[in-house]
């Protein structure tokens, strides 16, 4: 496949997740709750999560943002259903190296179809658009503030 068509097809998941983002909503009971919001460009996304028996049993995200933001969201969120809080960790990880670059060789197959979202360091102003999810999901999973930046809603054991 030519690279103008992959490009394509790259955008075209990019506009789906966007248009179409999965576990867009809210969640009944969620363990963990959190809102970030990106100040440079106004992003702001709820973030819930359900954790039973150590896993992500459920999650769903709300808010309003960018085309890269909501798609990030939605492939994040159906990229972490079933994981420990640790495994989801370091997807996160992966992800933020991931877009600002600093391994270009690293397996990416555990970000799902997130992975699409590397051509991102190409673009520096957008790297905080495609991280607000994954930075959402870590903060509600360790308990962090976001540095300033997020509220920490809700975070209980069942």
């Amino acid at each position: 496949m030519a690279l103008s068509k992959l490009d394509n097809l790259y955008r075209q998941v990019i506009l789906d997740h966007s248009a179409h983002p999965h576990h867009h909503g809210h969640l009944q009971k969620a363990t963990n709750e959190i809102e970030l919001r990106n100040p440079t460009c106004g992003d702001v996304l709820q973030l819930e999560i359900a954790l039973t028996d150590n896993k992500i049993s459920d999650i769903a995200f709300s808010g309003d943002g960018c085309t890269i933001s909501q798609a990030s969201a939605s492939m994040m969120t159906d990229a972490v259903i079933g994981k420990t809080p640790a495994e989801a960790e370091q997807m996160v990880q992966a992800f933020s190296t991931m877009v600002i670059g600093d391994q270009p060789d690293q397996d990416l197959s555990i970000l799902g179809d997130a992975s699409i979202l590397k051509g991102v360091a190409q673009f520096p102003a957008r790297i905080k658009c495609a991280t607000l999810a994954w930075k959402a999901l870590n903060n509600a999973l360790t308990g962090e503030d976001g540095k300033g930046m997020a509220q920490l809603l809700t975070s209980h054991e069942d």
